[in-house]
Parts: C-alpha cells; structure tokens; sequence
C-alpha cells in the first residue's frame, strides 16, 4: 500500500481552474444571507396568515417578524461561530 494522498482527494482537471479553491473555502458562507432573510420573510408571511386568518392585524405580523429576525440571527451566528471553529482547526493543522 502506498502512503500519501487519498486518491480521492484530487479530482481531474482541478488545478486547472483557478478560484476553485477559494470558492470552496468560501462557499459555507455564501447562503448565509439566503437563511437570514428567508427565516424572515417565512415567519412573516406565517404572521400575515394568521392576521388574516383570525383578525388580529397587526400583532401577529410583527410577532412573526420578531420571530423570524430573532431565529434568523441566531442561526447566523452559531453557523458562523461554527465556520470559524472549523476555519481554526483547519489552520492549526
């Protein structure tokens, strides 16, 4: 058995495209911003429904908007708290 490398970590013509390690390395955080604003806008449009639904306007909506705001921030920043971990082990490796 040979030591080295994982055969599977090097995939063809990967050397030939530059960025592609960059991207990798970003990617986790590029649909941070997606989350954050669809935990919003679903938890508001659930607000809205409900307002509708049972004639409470507006305190189901803003309900629904601080719910959302307060989820989605907090997602955001474990996911980055997270990120950042993993982002310091790899470095001290």
């Amino acid at each position: 058995m040979s030591q080295g490398r994982d055969p599977n970590d090097h995939k063809p013509g990967q050397e030939d495209r530059p960025g592609l390690g960059s991207f990798r390395e970003y990617s986790p955080y590029l649909t941070l911003g997606f989350q954050l604003a669809a935990a919003v806008v679903v938890f508001l449009m659930i607000g809205v429904w409900l307002d509708d639904r049972w004639n409470t306007s507006p305190w189901l909506k803003l309900a629904g908007l601080f719910l959302g705001t307060a989820g989605g921030f907090i997602k955001f920043f474990t996911t980055v708290s997270r990120l950042g971990k993993e982002e310091g082990k790899k470095r001290e490796d």
